[in-house]
């Protein structure tokens, strides 16, 4: 299992759903790909599939609306498409509120960000 992050500020980041859950504010970017990383977990049975979802966050650590995926390619019929985006979009929305530190929210409030979630393959 394998999650993707492609942040507008900071380039490409591989996150793996590792570690134990933190009790600090966030302080990088790297920071909330990790936490994010911790919230997904791919549908079993769907393999060698991807979604790519696009969001902003809140200063607050919430998002600013629902994500959007822009880009999906599911191995599967429709309906395994639709469970695949529907369970990376939980997983998303799982996550929320992150807690970021004061410097993370002003940084990253507003911006766009995208991130891809793998399934195994």
């Amino acid at each position: 299992m394998r999650l993707v992050a492609v942040w507008v500020l900071a380039g490409v980041y591989l996150v793996t759903a590792t570690g134990p859950s933190r009790a600090e504010p966030l302080q990088t970017v790297q920071d909330v790909g990790d936490a994010l990383g911790k919230c997904w977990t791919p549908p079993p049975e769907i393999k060698d599939s991807f979604v790519t979802l696009k969001f902003g966050f809140k200063g607050n650590g919430t998002l600013m609306g629902p994500p959007q995926p822009t880009a999906i390619r599911v191995t599967g019929d429709e309906a395994q498409r639709k469970a695949f985006v529907a369970a990376a979009t939980e997983a998303l929305q799982g996550c929320m509120p992150l807690e970021f530190s004061k410097a993370l929210a002003d940084e990253i409030a507003g911006n766009v960000f995208t991130l891809q979630y793998r399934s195994a393959e």
